[in-house]
């Protein structure tokens, strides 16, 4: 049982918060930044995003850094994971032209980081790619290899003197799939079948291009280490047969393992199932050859190995059930799997995609190590959604972190899986894309109706500085959250689903 296991985090285990530039930064077009594609796609079609929401102001974070340095120094984070913007620091996206501004506040953040003791952990692109470069054709041009190159030159040039941890993607997996697949992120290219594979191409050699510019340039000066984020996706099979474990495998495979297998499989390459899928539905198809572009020895060569640590976000499960054949291409028909709740009543949060599946974020851990070896793992985003109605007294929130962190406790101390970090998402209420202001993930509460942006921690942020400081799960949250609070204390229940694995929901 999870509660029987060891509650203490081992010496040298890290606690950070993460954000993204779009999402906090606001100050779009302020000193030289350049405009990017969800600057382009707020502006010009306000009403994709609900409530007419943008990031122009976002969180304020161009101009109250400080406060959120105060913030990451009062909950006692070990390190902040935050992204770059590749247009307030190339604002036409080229390297010919750098923005002296640009680099100057980053500098700021990063220095006043680490003047109180916080690691500064950087993302280099997290889905805002500058307005130039889409229009040469975004991800699916190939020549953006190049350009990713220049850029992630110019961010170790200037700031892997102190930053040490470098991601190079956020969820290449949301940016091919999601932002040209139809969903909607922006730049909103509708390309399900063909272009989301020259997305995820073009991502991998992308990644890979500067993974080896680190390694021959920088790395022996400064001493840093990369990866790339990867989503991972609970694909729960619905029942223990072999076929229905399969489904859930192949799923796997399509959204995690397109991009892990490339970078930490021994033979590298998409994986098989991944290949195979494709090749005979595009040929049922009528196309003459498989949609998903071959990489070829060189490239397989060149990607390969390219991680010094899987980074992994993971939020949510569902079911993953056979879905039916069509003859639409598109990554969902190519992997042949739907999700579904089947009413196993997981606790569901306020996003149409979010359910509190603990023992499946366990589960993903011993996934990971038999998938791809004893690796160091870092939890790189976890949290959960709310509408704000609640302000400061997010048990719910409290909640879903606690049995989270219970299950990754368990991979830790009885499964000996090397897991180092873990990082919640987010600091603070923020930009959180389509949905606008009207989803919540914050540590800390941001009011969006205040030109001065406050931010006021809530009881869950009062619960993981309490977590850091004692590095073990905190008994006193633990007796309030499922003894004391009336919402929510004689709703928690344990079951056990019909594939056999403990999990916990609300009855």
């Amino acid at each position: 049982m999870v509660g029987t296991e060891k509650t203490t985090f081992p010496t040298g285990f890290k606690f950070g918060v993460g954000t993204a530039s779009y999402q906090i930064e606001g100050g779009w077009n302020e000193e030289g930044k350049g405009e990017n594609i969800w600057d382009r796609m707020t502006h010009s079609k306000p009403d994709t995003v609900e409530k007419r929401h943008n990031g122009d102001v976002a969180c304020d974070s161009y101009h109250k850094y400080k406060d959120d340095i105060k913030m990451l120094e009062d909950l006692g984070v070990d390190f902040y994971r935050f992204s770059f913007s590749w247009s307030r620091i190339l604002p036409t996206g080229f390297a010919n032209k750098i923005n002296p501004d640009g680099i100057r506040y980053y500098n700021n953040l990063i220095d006043g980081l680490i003047a109180r003791g916080i690691e500064p952990m950087g993302t280099m692109f997290h889905w805002d790619l500058p307005q130039p470069l889409q229009e040469l054709g975004g991800w699916q041009n190939e020549a953006l290899v190049d350009y990713f190159t220049d850029y992630a030159k110019v961010l170790f040039e200037n700031f892997g003197d102190r930053v040490k941890t470098w991601f190079t993607f956020n969820e290449p997996w949301v940016i091919a799939a999601l932002s040209h697949g139809g969903v909607g992120l922006a730049p909103a290219t509708h390309s399900p079948g063909v272009g989301v594979y020259l997305v995820g191409q073009t991502i991998l050699k992308s990644h890979a291009r500067a993974y080896h510019l680190y390694q021959e340039s920088f790395k022996s000066k400064q001493e840093g280490r990369l990866s790339m984020v990867i989503h991972w996706f609970g694909y729960v099979p619905k029942t223990d047969s072999p076929e229905d474990v399969a489904v859930a495998e192949k799923a796997k495979q399509f959204k995690f393992g397109w991009f892990a297998h490339p970078i930490f499989s021994a033979e590298g390459d998409y994986p098989k199932v991944m290949k195979d899928a494709i090749a005979k539905k595009s040929a049922e198809q009528g196309f003459p050859r498989s949609r998903l572009p071959v990489l070829g020895k060189y490239w397989v060569d060149l990607i390969r190995g390219t991680a010094d640590f899987i980074a992994v976000n993971t939020y949510t499960s569902l079911l993953a059930v056979p879905n039916p054949d069509t003859t639409e291409p598109s990554w969902v028909n190519d992997c042949g799997v739907k999700l579904t709740n089947d009413g196993l009543g997981w606790p569901e949060s306020v996003c149409f995609w979010h359910k509190e599946n603990a023992v499946e974020f366990g589960n993903m851990f011993r996934w990971l190590r038999n998938e791809y070896g004893d690796r160091e793992i870092i939890v790189t985003e976890n949290g959960w959604p709310e509408d704000g109605s609640s302000k400061h007294e997010d048990w719910e929130r409290i909640r879903y972190t606690h049995r989270y962190l219970e299950e990754l406790l368990t991979a830790i101390h009885r499964d000996k899986i090397n897991i180092t970090g873990y990082t919640h998402w987010s600091l603070m209420d923020n930009f959180e894309w389509l949905q606008g202001y009207t989803m919540r993930f914050g540590l800390y509460y941001v009011d969006f109706e205040d030109p001065s942006r406050p931010r006021t921690i809530k009881k869950s942020g009062e619960y993981y500085r309490e977590l850091i400081s004692k590095r073990r799960l905190p008994e006193k949250f633990n007796e309030e959250l499922f003894a004391s609070d009336k919402k929510f204390a004689k709703r928690i229940n344990l079951c056990v689903s019909t594939h056999g694995k403990e999990t916990f929901f609300l009855s």
